[in-house]
């Protein structure tokens, strides 16, 4: 029987019971709909995880004890900053989601000149909150015990002069191709650009702090295809897929 994944941000420490937190609690009594006695795992993001057993499930509460502790290593040897311009709905989502699963260690959404999505008043912490949701459950279904952070949305121009590595940017009218490249010190920064690509100051600026435009094959892609086969194709020359 395969054993429900769940994280959790408190401190996890062996043979301790704990009282899980509103959100995780919710989670475990109403979407899991676990009893007492029930085994979980739960993990906080360190890379541990922690074989556990459902003590008390109540309405106002669910408490956990908490059994061994166990390193789990599933992370790739290659560190992968996203810059992702941010798309409408359901396909940035979709790009946060699948970035989780194929090993992005940090996620960044960027607001670009031709971004179609407009944050209003409070809308910009409501969908940062339900972005880091995403990221939350992404990592406990792939089986990851390190969760990749999600920065705080950011305009373009400012993120771009920040970055490490081999610094990319996805461009299908590039002459350059992702294989004729080789990540400096093992860390690989991919920018993608919203449905409406980037603007010309847009690329002027991102090449002036150093990212190389690169093709992905001879087809246009859409912005939530283009960041994931990126991040597959690097984990593929460079990181845990060969």
């Amino acid at each position: 029987m395969r054993v429900s994944r769940l994280y959790t941000p408190l401190p996890l420490n062996q043979g301790q019971t704990i009282e899980l937190d509103d959100d995780s609690g919710h989670y475990l009594r109403s979407v899991l709909r676990l009893k007492a006695g029930d085994a979980i795992t739960l993990f906080n993001g360190d890379g541990n995880e922690f074989q556990c057993q459902v003590d008390e499930v109540t309405r106002k509460s669910v408490r956990v004890a908490l059994g061994q502790r166990q390193a789990r290593s599933v992370e790739s040897p290659l560190h992968i900053t996203l810059g992702l311009g941010i798309s409408r709905g359901d396909r940035m989502d979709l790009s946060v989601q699948k970035a989780v699963e194929l090993g992005v260690n940090q996620i960044t959404p960027l607001l670009a000149e031709r971004c179609v999505v407009q944050f209003k008043g409070e809308t910009k912490p409501q969908r940062w909150l339900h972005w880091q949701k995403i990221i939350q459950h992404a990592t406990e279904q792939s089986g990851r015990a390190v969760l990749p952070g999600l920065s705080a949305i950011e305009q373009l121009p400012n993120w771009v002069g920040h970055q490490q590595g081999l610094k990319v940017f996805l461009d299908p009218y590039a002459q350059t191709s992702l294989a004729e490249l080789q990540p400096d010190g093992m860390k690989v920064t991919l920018l993608t650009g919203p449905e409406g690509g980037f603007a010309g100051q847009e690329r002027e600026l991102a090449q002036a702090a150093g990212f190389i435009p690169v093709r992905l094959g001879r087809r246009i892609l859409r912005t939530e295809t283009a960041s994931l086969t990126a991040l597959a194709a690097v984990q593929m020359l460079w990181g845990d897929f060969k």
